[in-house]
This record gives C-alpha cells, sequence and structure tokens, in this order.
C-alpha cells in the first residue's frame, strides 16, 4: 500500500487529540456532499425538462426533416427526393408545405402558418396524443376542406373547438401586383371546415400560430403544383438514424438539410443547454467555497499531527512526503464527500421522480406537469464526481504546501 496514502487514511478515521478537528473533518466532508448533492439534483431537473419538452415536439415534429439549404420551396418530384423515398428504412413518407397567411372568423382575425400534409400525417408523428375535441382528426372529404387548429389560435379567433360557420383564409396570390384600385382582388380566398378537434403542444410556437389542412388545400391557396416547403420522414423501429442521416446527406448534397427532431429545434434545446451550464458553473463556485472547510481542517490536522511528523521526519521522511499525506487527506474527504452527495442525490431524484414530493406549486393542472420533472443521465454523475475530485484537488494543492512549509519548519 502507498505509505501517505495508509497514513493519510489513518488520520482521517483515528480520532484526534482534540474532539473539534474530528467535528471540522465531518463538516467538511457534508460541506462537499451537499455542493455534490446540489449538482446532482439540479442537472437532473434540467434534464428532465429538456426530456418533457422533447416528448412534446415529438407528438407534432417529424423524425427526420428534410428542407431546402436557399429558399422556401423545392420540387418534390426531384429525382433525389424520390430516392429518398425508396430507401429501405423510410418507414412513412409525407409532403409538407408551410406558409403564412390570415384567417377570419366573423370579424376577429389572425396571422397564422398554414401547414399543409398528406393524409398519412396520421402514421408520421403521434398527433392523435395531442388532441382534444370530440370530433377525430380528418382533413378533407369529397365535399369541402377541414383545419385542425392550435388551440390559442382557436381562443384568438373565438371560434370554439366546433365552429359552425366556414373559417376565411387570405392569402397573397403569388406573383401578381397588388391592384389598388381593388386590394381584395390581390388575394385567394377560400374556406375551411372544423372536424371538432384543436391540438395542444404546449409551446405557444405551435399552438397559436399552426392550423394542420391537406396537401392539396394548401396548394390551391397558395397557387402552387408539385413543390412542397419540407420532406417529413418516420423511420423504420430498428433503423440508426445517425447512419440513415449520413445516407440521405450524401443522396441529397449541399442543397438540402436533414434534420432529426433535436435539430428542428436546436434553439430550444441550446437555451436550455446554456441555462444548464450556467447553473454548473454557479454551483461549482459554490463547491469550490465548500472546499475552503477541507482547508481549515487540514490546517488543524497538521498543527495537530506536529508530533507525528518529527518521528516521521527521523525515520527518513523528506518534505514531499509530508506533504504527500496531507493532501492525500485533502483528496480522501474530496472524494467521501463526492460518493455521498452523489448517492443522496441519486436517492432524492429517485424519490422525486417516483412520488414527486416537490411540486411546481399552483393549484392541480395549472401547469403540463404538477411536480418538477427528473432525470438522471450517467454522464452528467461521472461528470459531477470527476468536477469534485478536481476542485478538491486543486483548492487544498498550494494551501497544503504553503502550510507544510510554515507549520511543520524543522
Amino acid at each position: 500500500m502507498n505509505f501517505p496514502f495508509y497514513i493519510a487514511k489513518r488520520y482521517l478515521f483515528s480520532k484526534k487529540s482534540h474532539n473539534a478537528i474530528n467535528i471540522i473533518s465531518a463538516i467538511s466532508v457534508c460541506g462537499v456532499a451537499l455542493a455534490t448533492l446540489a449538482l446532482v439534483c439540479t442537472l437532473s431537473v434540467f434534464n428532465g425538462f429538456q426530456d418533457m419538452v422533447a416528448t412534446f415536439f415529438t407528438a407534432f415534429d417529424p423524425q427526420i426533416k428534410i428542407t431546402v439549404a436557399q429558399g422556401k420551396t423545392f420540387d418534390a418530384k426531384d429525382r433525389r427526393i424520390q430516392q429518398i423515398r425508396s430507401m429501405k428504412d423510410v418507414a412513412v413518407f409525407t409532403e409538407t408545405l408551410e406558409e403564412n397567411a390570415m384567417v377570419q372568423y366573423k370579424g376577429r382575425q389572425a396571422m397564422t402558418v398554414i401547414k399543409g400534409v398528406q393524409d398519412n400525417f396520421e402514421d408520421l408523428t403521434r398527433i392523435d396524443s395531442i388532441l382534444y375535441g370530440k370530433g377525430r382528426f380528418i382533413l378533407h372529404d369529397s365535399i369541402v376542406d377541414y383545419c385542425v387548429m392550435g388551440i390559442e389560435l382557436v381562443s384568438k379567433l373565438s371560434s370554439g373547438i366546433q365552429f359552425v360557420d366556414p373559417l376565411e383564409v387570405y392569402a397573397p396570390i403569388r406573383n401578381a401586383k397588388i391592384n389598388m384600385g381593388n386590394p381584395a382582388a390581390s388575394f385567394n380566398v377560400q374556406y375551411l371546415y372544423s372536424p371538432g378537434v384543436v391540438f395542444v403542444v404546449n409551446q405557444q410556437k405551435y399552438d397559436g400560430a399552426y392550423m394542420l389542412t391537406s396537401l392539396d388545400f394548401a396548394r390551391r391557396l397558395f397557387h402552387y403544383k408539385t413543390e412542397v416547403s419540407a420532406i417529413e420522414l418516420k423511420l423504420k423501429p430498428n433503423a440508426d438514424i445517425n447512419k440513415v442521416k449520413s445516407e440521405m446527406k450524401r443522396i441529397l448534397g449541399d442543397s438540402f438539410l436533414v434534420k432529426d427532431r433535436y435539430e428542428q429545434q436546436a434553439d430550444v434545446f441550446r437555451i436550455m443547454e446554456i441555462e444548464k451550464l450556467i447553473s454548473y458553473i454557479f454551483l461549482t463556485f459554490i463547491l469550490m467555497i465548500a472546499c475552503f472547510n477541507v482547508i481549515g481542517s487540514l490546517s488543524m490536522l497538521i498543527i495537530d499531527k506536529k508530533k507525528d511528523v518529527e518521528t516521521l521526519r527521523n525515520l527518513g521522511a523528506d518534505d514531499k512526503l509530508i506533504s504527500r499525506i496531507f493532501l492525500f487527506e485533502g483528496r480522501m474527504i474530496s472524494m467521501f464527500g463526492a460518493l455521498i452527495g452523489i448517492a443522496f442525490g441519486l436517492i432524492l431524484c429517485y424519490i422525486q421522480q417516483k412520488y414527486g414530493i416537490i411540486s411546481l406549486g399552483g393549484t392541480h393542472g395549472t401547469f403540463v406537469v404538477d411536480a418538477y420533472p427528473v432525470s438522471v443521465r450517467p454522464l452528467d454523475v461521472v461528470l459531477i464526481f470527476i468536477t469534485v475530485l478536481v476542485v478538491g484537488f486543486l483548492s487544498v494543492w498550494y494551501p497544503v504546501r504553503y502550510l507544510s512549509k510554515r507549520l511543520l519548519l524543522k
């Protein structure tokens, strides 16, 4: 066994001549453990919110989305797009067209994003999981076209979920000059009816602006023929999404962008990652402050063990070996604090995940979830453990060398 480590272990667990040193050592371990626990719980809560937001997007966004690199639309009959359609890993292939338009219902107006989709859109996403109302998801029949609106857009128009009168949709005629004498003639007007359902994504971007309808209606409204704004895909269950993305990028080249769900919402997840990073940095500073207790504990231990140091010197120990003993002491305090903090942090996260003891406040149903969501990731736990060890070592390295020279003079 390493001799400095053996002596340090004896110093850590043996009873000191002054009971206060034992108490300060225990406080040092507890301080490091509490800071570690805070890191585990805080990062796990951020992970929980991130996973929760990802589930919302999953119900609306496709697994893979192909868009043009420049411009808004492209021809769905492109040879490369058809090659993507025939890939063996593609389970659902859907053409979509998105454009801005103005909608009006009984004098109330709102700007909206018309998203025209094909009939297999239900197979592409779990849209049924976010639908509310007594109707069903239908986009058109042999007589009229239907629209499924976001809940906030319904509130803006005061139309209700099941509206009887048709919804008026206005879009400027593409590539046409505005008729100043009769501005209304410069707009294409179409009508949509309610299928009796609305969607609730719990994201203002969708709930307050988006409207789902048939692809044929969107093309008639915006005067397109075979153009689309995106190709949305769902892969087969055993497909490797990263491998499939790479193959699609190779086929499509630089003219197209291939994005998975996280890349489609890159701004949202980037903000959440930045918030998580800032929290990690602040809690690491708190951990550094907690390590100051370790310095106080080591300084008192050095004073208490002066006679032992003299004995070691008589046996041939040099200053470097003696410094290593107290450095090991500081490392062990940090390590035990890290292990205890991680253990209790994981226990608290499990309890929160299982029972939701810490609520978000407010009445039941005010928020999407009643309690703070928690998700523990192994890489975060490893990062926290390494952080505690590194911060603990760096915080005691110089003080121990300095105190060893000042307090243990020959």
